[in-house]
């Protein structure tokens, strides 16, 4: 009963991550924050499911290790953006500029 009551909350709060992921339109930052929201609720949902079953947590390394490197990817983009075009709307874009 308190594992469908865990896995439950990870479940609603994923979903609310998605849904936060796929409202915001207007800022790249509040993208990418919401997209680490999830890498931390997987990070999560993985470590609770290892642990449960006893595994080893080597994959729990791995796994910290990727979601650092796609949150620093995700920072130099947002840099890049602003220092290309001064702000992080989505509206200031000029998608046919090479």
């Amino acid at each position: 009963m308190l594992l469908m009551i865990v896995f439950f909350y990870f479940l609603l709060v994923f979903f609310c991550g998605m849904w936060v992921y796929s409202s915001s339109r207007k800022h790249l930052l509040i993208t990418l924050l919401s997209l680490e929201f999830l890498v931390l609720i997987l990070f999560f949902l993985l470590y609770y499911y290892l642990t449960m079953f006893l595994y080893e947590l080597y994959f729990v390394v791995v796994f910290l290790t990727f979601s650092v490197c796609e949150g620093t990817l995700g920072l130099s983009i947002l840099v890049s953006v602003v220092r290309s075009y001064g702000n992080d709307y989505f509206q200031s874009y000029n998608m046919f500029q090479c």
